[in-house]
C-alpha cells in the first residue's frame, strides 16, 4: 500500500474531511495521487442531498474500481448512511464508513490490509453521536481554509434527507476549534466556518456562533479573515451583526438559503418563516452593513409549485436584490415527506425555471459587482496568470489585477470597472 486518491463530492463539510483523511494518510507514508490515476487506495466522499450527487457519487466508486480492482476501496458519507444495505452488496467495496466514525478511517484501512475482511462501519447518526473531530494543518496551498465545526441538522425540511444521512445537530468543543484554527491560520489568511447548519453551533457548550468567532479573532491575531459558509435567517443573532458590524477581519458576506419565494411553497417545505420575515431581516442586515453581499440557495420545481407560484418567486428575488442565487431543481429524495406529496413537476418545467432563475442571477450579480466600481476593498489574492491577479473581497467579490502578486498577499484595491463578465481592479 504506497499510494492513495482521495474523491470528494458535496458539499464544504466533505472537503473539510477528505482534506483531514488525506493528511492522515500523508502521515502514514502514502504518497497521493490524482483520482484519475492508479491508486492502491481510493477513498471516496459521498454525497446524497440530490439524485445527481447520488448518481455521481455512485459513478466515482465505478470507476475506482475499474481503475484497479485490486485497491482498497473505501466509501465514506452521507449514500453509505442511507444507502449502506445497497452498497454493502457492491462486492469491489472494501469498506463504507457513514457519516460518523471518520476518525477511524485511516485505521480502518490499515486494518483491512492485514486482515482483508469487509467492514461496514455505519451507526445510527439520530443516537446521542460525538463530534468526529478531524484534524487539519492546510488546504493543498490554497488561501482559504475550512473548519468544520459544526454537524448534523434537527429541522427536518420536508424535502431533505440531510437530517437522516448527517444526524443529530453536534459542535466541534471551543477549545479545540480555537486549536485548529491556530494551526490553519500559520498558512492561510481566510478560514471558513463550515457545518451542516452552521448558524447553531455550540448549544451544547452554551457557546454562540458570535462568541466563537469572537474567541477565534482573539486568539488567530495572524488571521485576515474569517467567512461563514452559510447560515439560516432565523440563526443570525444581532450580537453576530455588530459583530460583523465593527470588526472588518469578519467578512461582510452571508449566504441564506431561501429555498422559496412563496409562503405557500415555504410552507410545504417546512421552511421556519415567511418571505414577510425574509424581507424584515433582510433590511435589517442592510441597515447595520453597509454594501454587505447577501447570497441565497433556492429549489425550483418543488411538488405544488404553479407557474403563477413561481412567478412570484421570481419577483420576490429581484425585489431583495440578493448578490447572486444557486439554484437548484427539486430532487425526489426517498423517505421523505416531499416524496409523497402530490402534482409533482415535470423535469422539463424543472429545468426551464432553473434557466429563468440563473438569468435572474446573472442580472443581479452584475448589478451588485457594479455597484462597486470607484469603491475600495481589501483582496487576498489567490492565483496569478497571464500577467494578471485574482483573488476574493471580504464581500466576496472576484477581482482581477492586472499585476502580478504573491499567492495570499493582501491588497488594498481600488474598483474601476466591469469588463467581460470581470470586476477589475487597481491597488491604491
Amino acid at each position: 500500500m504506497k499510494t492513495y486518491a482521495i474523491m470528494c463530492l458535496g458539499c464544504k463539510v466533505n472537503t473539510y474531511e477528505a482534506q483531514s483523511i488525506s493528511d492522515s494518510l500523508k502521515q502514514k507514508g502514502l504518497v497521493e495521487v490524482s483520482p484519475k490515476e492508479f491508486a492502491d487506495v481510493y477513498c471516496i466522499f459521498t454525497c446524497a442531498v440530490t439524485n445527481a450527487a447520488e448518481s455521481k457519487s455512485r459513478k466515482k466508486i465505478n470507476q475506482a474500481i475499474r481503475q484497479n480492482p485490486k485497491a482498497i476501496i473505501c466509501v465514506v458519507g452521507c449514500l453509505v448512511q442511507i444507502k449502506v444495505d445497497e452498497l454493502n452488496q457492491n462486492s469491489g467495496i472494501d469498506i463504507l464508513v457513514g457519516s460518523s466514525g471518520k476518525d477511524k478511517i485511516v485505521d480502518l484501512i490499515l486494518n483491512y490490509e492485514k486482515d482483508e475482511v469487509k467492514i461496514n462501519h455505519v451507526e445510527n447518526v439520530r443516537d446521542n453521536i460525538e463530534f468526529d473531530n478531524l484534524k487539519i494543518e492546510s488546504f493543498n496551498h490554497q488561501t482559504r481554509a475550512f473548519l468544520k465545526v459544526q454537524d448534523g441538522c434537527n429541522q427536518f425540511c420536508s424535502y431533505c434527507i440531510i437530517p437522516y444521512a448527517r444526524g443529530k445537530e453536534r459542535s466541534l468543543n471551543p477549545d479545540e476549534v480555537i486549536k485548529s484554527a491556530k494551526i490553519l491560520a500559520v498558512n492561510h489568511h481566510e478560514i471558513v466556518l463550515a457545518g451542516i447548519h452552521t448558524g447553531r453551533y455550540g448549544a451544547e457548550y452554551n457557546v454562540s456562533l458570535a462568541k466563537l468567532i469572537e474567541m477565534i479573532l482573539d486568539e488567530c491575531k495572524d488571521l485576515k479573515r474569517i467567512r461563514i459558509s452559510s447560515i439560516e435567517i432565523s440563526e443570525i443573532s444581532d450580537e453576530l451583526l455588530m459583530l460583523m458590524k465593527n470588526n472588518p477581519r469578519i467578512a461582510k458576506h452571508l449566504h441564506i438559503p431561501l429555498q422559496s419565494g412563496n409562503n405557500k411553497t415555504l410552507k410545504d417545505m417546512n421552511r421556519p418563516y415567511t418571505t414577510e420575515m425574509f424581507t424584515n431581516r433582510i433590511n435589517e442586515i442592510r441597515a447595520i452593513i453597509k454594501d454587505i453581499s447577501i447570497s441565497t440557495d433556492l429549489i425550483v420545481g418543488f411538488p405544488n409549485e404553479t407557474d403563477n407560484d413561481f412567478e412570484i418567486t421570481c419577483d420576490y428575488l429581484k425585489a431583495i436584490n440578493f448578490s447572486f442565487i444557486h439554484c437548484f431543481p427539486y430532487s425526489v429524495k426517498t423517505n421523505t415527506v416531499a416524496e409523497k406529496m402530490s402534482n409533482h413537476v415535470s423535469e422539463i418545467d424543472k429545468k426551464k425555471r432553473a434557466k429563468i432563475v440563473g438569468e435572474i442571477s446573472q442580472q443581479l450579480n452584475y448589478c451588485y459587482q457594479t455597484s462597486f466600481i470607484s469603491k475600495d476593498v481589501e483582496v487576498i489574492i489567490e492565483s496569478c496568470h497571464d500577467n494578471q491577479s485574482f483573488g476574493h473581497s471580504s464581500e466576496y467579490l472576484p477581482i482581477t489585477l492586472n499585476q502580478v502578486y504573491k499567492q495570499n498577499q493582501i491588497v488594498e484595491v481600488n474598483c474601476t470597472h466591469y469588463i467581460n463578465d470581470k470586476l477589475f481592479a487597481k491597488e491604491k
